[in-house]
């Protein structure tokens, strides 16, 4: 086995291999098991100096946050139990902390109904698999109304590891300290509202290879806004048409290219392709954009083969958006897909009409497809209750994308997006966000990055989109707040947003 000091210099030269890369790395529970078995046995790693590093790692951080206080350590049994102990041990060497421990396993909770400033969460660890009930339920409860700043380690108590939803019952922690890497059940269903604040902590476990999900920030989506040359044109950053609307949703057909979005986040020419019924409502609304009228059956779009192909000079096309679901819709739908070469975005009620109509068009594509499904929408799609895709959304998401050898953006709090080989998990956001509009704001902003950044692989631009949406979306609510925000003013943020991002 190789002494601790050749493993940290190995480790020292993992980390030094992946900085610049800025992508944070989003484990399974299964591949932080595997990593943290190979450091063991393959490195010759001990867990005993694991668990110490752990813990250490835990302490520091409640260290920096809080000064003192009365500490109340909560262990369960096995390896998290004895990251507890060890905790106890070093605060309790701190000054200004008064420590004790409970051991939950044992069923007496005395200590629960005194008074703690700190409680630290150590009962379960990422492998729970089974609901929480009895005991553990009346412990997880006790601290949740216990008045006290909960610190959980490595994840809330009660949270499945993989998918964020509670297992009968979950420890709502102000603060989560991530061991080693964060976990898919820190972001996706209830892991955010459950996990606080979150923070990872490296402790010289070995990661390798590279099928784990990734989160982007600044520096990511800074890669799609390089200094610009003074010598170019219009022309230089693309055409951008969203087409959509129709006589019940005209409002999000305007939204989605007046999303500026496509001209905000820098393209050259942005484009509304509209129904004739729906031109006098439209018309001058953004003298910004250009206008392509369709034919009209007196709700929305007739299929006009012609007139669409006057739209293939687009490097990217939006389509779905208010469009309503209809057969002449799906016609128009078919034909992009099977004949438009650049990019193409398919929304809303895009989503809808392929979902009634046939999704196995999208295997006979000539363009690069980006699907941008709300859950709802994506259980139509799976022709699946939106409750089965929420159980594991990364695993529905990778496996429809693979067989449909399209990207996916599965947007809810947290959106998945996914090629079915690569996974991105995007965090920006918050609940202000869920307000009708928004996703047309989103669609329009991809369609954008799409034409000024189509050299790029189209999975990391839906992210980068996703992560630029979400960060203008913050940015409104701070201006603001997260009941009065609508679609239209993470439009005006966007610019704020990218300022941000490449400052």
């Amino acid at each position: 086995k190789c002494p601790t000091v050749r493993v940290d210099r190995l480790n020292l030269f993992v980390r030094r291999f992946y900085k610049g890369r800025a992508m944070e790395r989003i484990l399974s529970v299964e591949q932080m098991r595997a990593a943290d078995e190979y450091t063991i046995k393959g490195l010759g790693l001990s867990r005993e100096i694991l668990t110490e590093r752990a813990a250490a790692a835990v302490a520091d951080e409640i260290r920096k946050r809080l000064y003192g206080g009365r500490v109340l350590v909560c262990c369960g049994k096995g390896n998290n139990g004895e990251d507890g102990k060890i905790i106890a041990r070093i605060l309790s060497s701190l000054h200004g902390f008064t420590v004790a421990t409970l051991n939950v396993y044992n069923g007496i909770f005395k200590l629960l109904d005194k008074k703690f400033d700190i409680i630290v969460d150590c009962i379960f660890g990422t492998g729970l698999n089974r609901e929480v009930e009895g005991k553990y339920k009346e412990a997880i409860e006790k601290i949740n109304s216990s008045g006290a700043f909960v610190v959980s380690c490595d994840i809330a108590s009660g949270l499945n590891g993989d998918t964020g939803r509670i297992m009968g019952a979950a420890v709502k922690a102000d603060l989560t300290v991530a061991i080693q890497e964060y976990k898919l059940g820190h972001f996706l269903n209830d892991g955010p509202d459950y996990s606080g604040e979150v923070v990872a902590r490296d402790i010289g476990i070995s990661i390798w290879g590279d099928d784990y999900a990734k989160r982007l920030n600044d520096e990511d989506a800074a890669k799609l806004f390089p200094k610009r040359a003074r010598n170019v044109n219009k022309g230089t950053f693309g055409k951008v048409t969203v087409m959509g609307g129709s006589k019940s949703f005209a409002g999000s057909a305007i939204l989605a290219s007046e999303a500026l979005a496509a001209l905000k986040v820098g393209a050259g020419y942005a484009n509304l392709a509209i129904p004739e019924c729906i031109y006098n409502v439209v018309a001058g609304r953004e003298p910004e954009c250009t206008t392509t009228v369709f034919p009209s059956d007196g709700e929305g779009f007739s299929f006009d083969e012609e007139k669409l192909e006057t739209l293939f000079g687009s490097r990217s096309i939006a389509v779905g958006v208010g469009m309503g679901v209809s057969e002449e819709n799906y016609k128009i739908i078919t034909c992009l897909i099977k004949n438009y070469k650049g990019r193409l975005v398919i929304d809303a009620d895009g989503l809808n009409t392929i979902a009634k109509y046939g999704k196995d068009v999208l295997k006979e594509k000539a363009c690069e497809i980006i699907l941008t499904p709300h859950i709802a929408e994506f259980g139509r799609l799976l022709g699946k209750d939106k409750e089965e895709v929420i159980k594991d959304p990364v695993t529905a998401a990778k496996a429809f994308a693979e067989e449909y050898g399209v990207v996916l953006v599965l947007k809810s709090a947290v959106t998945v997006i996914t090629d079915g080989k690569e996974v991105y998990i995007n965090t920006t956001g918050n609940a202000g966000l869920a307000k009708g509009g928004s996703g047309d704001v989103l669609t329009g902003l991809v369609a954008g990055l799409n034409s000024i950044a189509y050299k790029e692989e189209p999975l990391f631009i839906a992210a980068a989109g996703c992560y630029l949406f979400g960060k203008a979306g913050d940015i409104a609510v701070k201006e603001s707040n997260e009941y009065s925000v609508v679609a239209s003013d993470v439009i005006a943020c966007i610019p704020k947003a990218i300022n941000a991002v490449t400052k």
